[in-house]
């Protein structure tokens, strides 16, 4: 029996290169291709792979959250998915808590999918607002609604909690590439 140490691969929808097809990665092509093919995403407007940076106890933590979608004018993060198979409400509080450390102010809404479902969630209140990928604002409704989104900071006496909780369920995630790793 022999075994192979290179993971099999996709075609990325956005690049149309070749990539590794590990952890949930078919899930996140298929979540690409409804929001380009369906609700009519300009690829300009999806960031795969976002990297995230975060400073825990004096050390630095980096990950990546698999894909951020961006709208308005100019374009600004929206939505940040966490993609995943299996239950989407396992993975829901890690992409709350991705949303809400990302950047100064959090990004208003977070979405768990499996390329089939989605589960849309208030990144403030943390309540799932919407379920479907039907659900998935298109880019002007987005739009309106990221106008209309609180642009605080998320409360400083929370957000180091929020940077442990996405630290544990991270690094529970397995089959992924960190950054870092040699591909």
């Amino acid at each position: 029996m022999t075994t192979s140490s290179t993971p099999p691969t996709v075609t990325d929808y956005l690049t149309g290169n070749r990539i590794p097809d590990v952890g949930a990665e078919s899930h996140r092509q298929a979540v690409l291709r409804f929001l380009v093919e369906e609700k009519g995403y300009a690829r300009e407007a999806l960031w795969v792979d976002a990297p995230i940076h975060v400073m825990i106890a004096d050390t630095p933590y980096h990950a990546k959250i698999d894909l951020i979608v961006k709208a308005g004018e100019p374009l600004a993060p929206c939505m940040a998915f966490k993609c995943c198979a299996g239950s989407l409400g396992s993975r829901e509080r890690e992409i709350l808590a991705a949303a809400r450390i990302f950047d100064a102010t959090p990004i208003p809404w977070c979405v768990v999918s499996d390329g089939r479902d989605a589960i849309v969630l208030e990144t403030a209140t943390g309540q799932a607002v919407a379920q479907g990928l039907a659900a998935l604002p298109s880019p002007l409704e987005a739009a309106r609604q990221l106008a209309d989104a609180p642009s605080a900071p998320y409360p400083k006496e929370r957000v180091e909690r929020e940077k442990l909780i996405f630290r544990t369920y991270d690094k529970d995630n397995v089959n992924i590439i960190r950054p870092g790793d040699k591909t």
